[in-house]
């Protein structure tokens, strides 16, 4: 396994008003390389003076600067620029993304550019589709205009699994819309940012519409504190995302929340047992070890099949190569951290307790003593209202759940906190569309895991609050204004 390092042009740094600034203390960040637990990167840590100076550019470039005022086409051409340079770095983000959080590099490679690059180009043509003002009639018979203008400005708070992805469909239509914004990158994965900022610098973006800065939780509450801040947007952990609406809420600032999951896959009577496993056992576990939070963790079977999938899932999970994420024979990398994989590991140990079958899996890979490794693991006879099968674990720990009949099914998969996403296995097309409008889940997919940003993406109940991509996800950052004439 060889050392890999990130190399970014101003690590010490901050991109703050359209230059690179010095922080205002020693403090650093050292970034981990999963595989080897090996310092990839140094990067600057922001105290509070560096977050306030952040924000302050943000206001500054929002209430005097050009960008608001421009026209959503000359925005657009500043999005299509972005994408260009995303696309040629396509590689570097996708070997980024592998050594910060573990996920293997050929699955990064081509999933990379239809996130990052795909939502500039996805919003740059909404410039020209998009009803920014809408000529109407009012109730009087008046002439009336519906005009959407940007919320203000925006505070984004990146997560640590898919830095550059989700701030991507965050940043694109923020951008369109007309916001500014400062981007608060995770300690643990800041990379992403810091290369976003030198393609802001790159592409002559206007001073202060975007800034980056990487902090800890107390500095980042700071940023939802601000008064200055119109709009937070977030994805990560249900108990943060509370936390940051409370505080929203005391000043009533517009949120958007991606939150947690704990997602149900539905295999109903007529559907092939061996192949709903290979869907789902590879898509999990060799897709960023399992720290997605829309991943398919509970999978629900007819009581009759429980024992088939169980051992279907477990010999797809023996299969599995767990490795380093650069290596060709690797299909599955380890967890962005150790304590991450501390916490996988607590799980585990709740579900045995807990009376559930440990089928397989369940520890450390042995022979690999640096890196956060952890097996594959499959459950089986694991009851829905238990520790694992209600709270969510962000490894490679899979639950199998027997059920009586499809309506008992249905309400299992219903009996959650969570409602991010979900998937119904069934040959019956109609049955499959009955079944998912009765799941409370922001996404459900026929036959396999098929969430789509391009569309829409969020949750129900305590997944979220709002969707990102597509149109909701640029109304996410406007305020709609109603003018009646004469």
């Amino acid at each position: 396994m060889t050392t890999k390092t990130i190399d970014l042009k101003h690590p010490g740094q901050f991109f703050i008003g359209g230059k690179w600034t010095e922080p205002s203390t020693s403090e650093t960040f050292n970034v981990i390389n999963c595989s080897t637990e090996e310092v990839v990167a140094t990067v600057a840590t922001a105290a509070s003076s560096d977050m306030q100076r952040a924000v302050a550019a943000a206001r500054e470039a929002f209430d005097h600067g050009p960008w608001p005022r421009m026209t959503p086409q000359e925005r657009a051409v500043y999005l299509e620029r972005f994408a260009e340079r995303l696309e040629a770095l396509n590689d570097e983000f996708a070997r980024v993304w592998a050594i910060e959080t573990g996920i293997v590099y050929k699955v990064a490679q081509p999933r990379i550019g239809l996130f990052i690059s795909g939502a500039f180009r996805q919003y740059a043509a909404m410039a020209s589709t998009f009803p920014f003002t809408e000529e109407l009639r009012s109730v009087s018979g008046n002439l009336a205009y519906r005009i959407y203008e940007p919320v203000g400005v925006v505070g984004e708070i990146i997560p640590w699994n898919g830095p550059a992805g989700l701030m991507a469909y965050k940043t694109a239509p923020a951008l369109l819309a007309g916001c500014t914004l400062v981007i608060k990158s995770s300690p643990e994965a800041p990379c992403s940012a810091y290369m976003f900022a030198e393609i802001c610098e790159e592409i002559g973006l206007p001073p202060g519409v975007v800034n980056v800065v990487t902090a800890d939780r107390d500095v980042s509450e700071e940023l939802v504190r601000n008064p200055d801040v119109d709009k937070i947007t977030f994805t990560g952990s249900t108990g943060a995302g509370r936390k940051i609406a409370s505080i929203a809420g005391d000043r009533i600032a517009r949120v958007t929340l991606e939150l947690g999951g704990k997602s149900p896959a539905i295999i109903l009577d007529d559907y092939d047992i061996e192949t709903a496993a290979q869907t789902l056992g590879s898509s999990y576990f060799g897709y960023n070890t399992g720290q997605i939070c829309h991943s398919l963790t509970r999978v629900i079977v007819p009581r009759a099949k429980h024992d088939s999938m169980v051992e279907a899932l477990a010999n797809i999970a023996k299969q599995i190569v767990v490795g380093d994420p650069f290596a060709p024979e690797t299909t599955s990398g380890p967890l962005a951290s150790g304590r991450q994989r501390e916490t996988v590991e607590r799980f585990v140990a709740t579900g045995v307790a807990e009376g559930a079958t440990l089928a397989t899996g369940g520890k450390r890979p042995p022979g690999q003593a640096r890196g956060f490794f952890y097996e594959p693991t499959v459950f089986g006879n694991v009851d829905n209202r238990s520790t694992i099968a209600q709270q969510e674990i962000f490894g490679p720990v899979l639950s199998v759940i027997p059920a009586d009949d499809e309506a008992s099914a249905i309400r299992m998969a219903n009996d959650t906190p969570f409602g991010l996403n979900a998937a119904v296995f069934t040959n019956d097309r109609d049955r499959a569309l009955a079944v998912a409008r009765q799941i409370r889940s922001g996404t459900v997919g026929h036959n396999g895991p098929r969430t789509d940003f391009s569309i829409g993406f969020g949750g129900f109940k305590q997944s979220g609050i709002g969707r990102e991509g597509g149109t909701e996800g640029l109304t996410a950052f406007m305020e709609s204004k109603t003018v009646v004439m004469a």
